[in-house]
């Protein structure tokens, strides 16, 4: 084995993540399936490491979902995210850190096009200047929020009030790693770890205390997949593949999934609750679903945040059998308890899946 040509292939696929001085990007839909998520990444790195970390409301979508959709073409695509870079030269920031997994692979591609065809950027810059009389500079550094938290894993991990661990049994907690498809997939070089073996989630969890199980179909989809999940018809292909996913990490008993993608933990939540439905059966022990994070969920969890303010209780798959391994109170009253105490509602619970 030619272990110097294997180490200069990990090496393309290693990024030098700055910490610090970046113009922040969220999700146009994470806010929504996950709303506490990217107010837990400026926590942690604004209030508990002092990092800066600058966003501005006059941010909007990146039109990814559009553009991947075909609904708008790429020089209007284009437009919208030079409009965003545009704010980030003007807030005097030159690290730029995005949110969405499918912001991060749509700015790659606009950026390498951009690379390979400059009168194309001319045509973007010129397009921008008309229709909102700004200019930009390209990102000297992009980072995935996933990166970053990689990349301050260590210092986390000191501040951790507690760990993937099974307190019960004192093991490390079987923790599965899902990586969303534009991370690395479409550009290796810019994932940690490249397309086949990215590690930014698994340094995560091994970071944390927990352990990255392999099975067959790590690398397999979630389902999402816009034109199988946003067109109605199409819908049996995106839950086909979710079940796939499901069928080959069952057998290795997981404790809990990782997510970094808006779409992947949505549908590896909620199609856990259609498959109990179709066809009764559940995953995970005792018929309560294998729960399912993102990063930040999983970085709050560990640093001693409330798990309501988190927004745990917006997940489908219930989460409290897994705060009871690691031992992280929660206080069930307050569950459906939103800001000043106002009262969400408790859902009607499901009648396929346990709410454990």
């Amino acid at each position: 084995m030619n272990i110097e040509g294997k180490r200069r292939i990990w090496d393309d696929y290693q990024k030098e993540i700055p910490d610090n001085n970046y113009f922040y990007v969220r999700s146009c839909i994470r806010q929504n399936f996950f709303p506490a998520s990217e107010h837990v990444f400026l926590q942690i790195v604004r209030d508990s490491l002092n990092l800066d970390f600058h966003e501005t409301p006059q941010h909007t979508t990146c039109g990814g979902i559009a553009y991947h959709s075909d609904v708008i073409p790429q020089e209007t695509v284009m437009t919208i995210v030079a409009r965003q870079f545009a704010l980030m030269t003007e807030a005097g920031y030159s690290n730029y850190a995005v949110s969405c997994i499918t912001s991060f692979g749509l700015y790659t591609e606009i950026l390498e096009t951009w690379h390979h065809f400059p009168e194309l950027k001319e045509k973007v810059c010129e397009a921008l200047w008309k229709a909102c009389r700004r200019e930009f500079r390209e990102p000297e550094y992009m980072a995935h929020a996933s990166d970053i938290i990689f990349k301050l894993r260590h210092r986390i991990a000191d501040r951790a009030r507690y760990r993937l661990v099974n307190r019960h049994t004192g093991k490390p907690l079987r923790v599965v790693e899902h990586i969303g498809c534009h991370y690395s997939k479409m550009f290796p070089a810019k994932g940690v770890g490249g397309a086949e073996y990215p590690y930014v989630l698994t340094g995560i969890v091994e970071a944390f205390g927990g352990e990255v199980i392999d099975y067959p179909e790590r690398r397999h989809c979630c389902g999402f997949g816009f034109r199988q999940y946003l067109v109605q018809a199409n819908r049996g292909y995106s839950l086909a593949n979710t079940h796939k996913k499901f069928e080959s990490m069952a057998p290795y008993e997981p404790d809990m999934i990782i997510t970094n993608c808006p779409g992947c933990p949505y549908f590896l939540d909620r199609w856990q609750y259609v498959i109990a439905a179709t066809e009764g059966k559940t995953y995970g022990k005792n018929s309560c679903g294998i729960p399912v994070f993102t990063y930040e969920e999983v970085a709050g969890m560990v640093t001693g945040f409330d798990p309501w303010d988190l927004g745990l209780q917006m997940h489908q798959v219930a989460v409290e059998p897994l705060l009871d391994k690691i031992g992280i109170p929660y206080n069930p009253e307050t569950k459906y308890r939103g800001i000043d105490n106002k009262d969400l509602q408790k859902p009607e619970m499901p009648e396929f899946i346990k709410c454990c």
